[in-house]
């Protein structure tokens, strides 16, 4: 699929939450800060864009209600990265230097995020908020989401030692998330006494995994380990099940949220796993409390997976490093992030390096939904990022 062929020129949208809800102090205090939500509204990740928008939502609304940051009423700016990188440059570039957005919060692929750091430079603060591949430390920026060594790490091990795993295939869109998460795999499946025996890297206009299920197939793989995104997961998913692999290989994948398992579909999802900092079957009273306050306002449609709750993780760090720093420029957030905490809809959340330490579950999908089989709590990212800024 033509990524840009999604695209919409200028595809930049406002919508503002200052109202009464404010303490004349904190209107007195300063001008709106505007904050850009960069996320996938075209493209084929557009399913991700109404979440992350609903959730930069509440987040801004929520925060607004407690008098804004630094006594600033938070005013939202949406742009779409759901183009192509160099598009979704432009329109990064417009919302800041043109519509005076001061930080940014993104969810989209690495691509894009690599394409926005070059076009900031370290210049505006930028919380990036989905699952990556980790070792990126460009100035500025501030990872909320999973890295595989907080996905992987524990996970690998603990599938291979339940179901005596040892022959593992990789398969995954061919970009770096996928590349770079099995080479921390590789080494942790090596470690448990397994062996790889294939790995693939497909683009994300393929949609046909004949080829690729039939090599499964004679390898006579345990498990396969899955980085697909999207429409590539579901059309790939939806194949495994039909040529009878699904009673026998175990699936293990870490961005097999809940919008990509309710494209599946329930007779397609037996034997696989997912691993993830937020699932919105978890029985946990902070999780729960934010699924029923995301539906009463969105309503049960609005499907909410990792990708669109993380954006709201992304709008509370943004709030406790900017209550340490007592500013708003990088090289004080950058100096504050460390060790700043809140507690949110994941619970407990700490920047450790510029990334995000939080607990991590092991889930089963049950039909299009996930059942937690096991926790890992406060999984370190296992990231090294200076918090000095240069």
């Amino acid at each position: 699929m033509d990524r840009r062929s999604f695209m919409k020129a200028g595809a930049v949208t406002a919508v503002g939450f200052a109202g009464p809800s404010f303490s004349v102090a904190a209107q007195a205090e300063g001008k709106p800060l505007k904050v850009a939500l960069m996320a996938n509204m075209s493209g084929p990740a557009a399913f991700f864009g109404e979440a992350c928008k609903n959730c930069a939502t509440l987040a801004v609304s929520d925060l607004n209600a407690r008098g804004g940051i630094l006594g600033r009423p938070l005013e939202l700016l949406v742009g779409d990265s759901g183009t192509a990188p160099a598009e979704a440059s432009q329109t990064a570039l417009r919302l800041w230097r043109r519509d005076g957005a001061e930080v940014f919060i993104g969810s989209h692929d690495s691509a894009v995020r690599t394409a926005l750091e070059g076009v900031f430079r370290g210049k505006v603060p930028y919380f990036y908020t989905p699952t990556y591949e980790g070792s990126d430390c460009s100035p500025g920026t501030f990872f909320l989401g999973e890295t595989p060594k907080q996905q992987i790490a524990p996970v690998m091990p603990y599938l291979a030692q339940q179901f005596n795993i040892k022959r593992w295939y990789f398969v995954g869109n061919d970009y770096i998330w996928p590349r770079k998460s099995n080479d921390i795999a590789k080494k942790l499946a090596q470690s448990t006494g397994g062996s790889i025996v294939g790995e693939e890297y497909v683009p994300f206009t393929v949609d046909n995994f004949d080829s690729t299920l039939v090599k499964i197939r004679d390898s006579k793989a345990d498990a396969v380990f899955i980085t697909l995104v999207g429409g590539s997961s579901v059309t790939f998913n939806r194949a495994f099940a039909s040529f009878g692999l699904s009673d026998k290989v175990l699936r293990y994948g870490t961005l097999l949220e809940e919008n990509t398992v309710a494209g599946i579909g329930a007779q397609a999802t037996a034997n696989l796993y997912a691993a993830s900092g937020f699932f919105s079957s978890a029985k946990t009273p902070a999780i729960q409390a934010f699924m029923s306050r995301y539906h009463s306002k969105f309503g049960n449609t609005s499907v909410l997976s990792t990708v669109g709750e993380s954006v709201f993780e992304g709008f509370m760090m943004l709030d406790a490093v900017a209550g340490k720093a007592r500013a708003l420029d990088v090289a004080s957030l950058t100096a504050a992030s460390e060790g700043a905490t809140f507690n949110g809809p994941r619970g407990k959340v700490t920047m450790k390096r510029r990334n995000a330490i939080s607990d991590i579950y092991l889930a089963k999908a049950n039909g299009t939904s996930y059942d937690i089989v096991k926790t890992f709590p406060q999984a370190d990212p296992g990231e090294a990022c200076p918090i000095d800024h240069a």
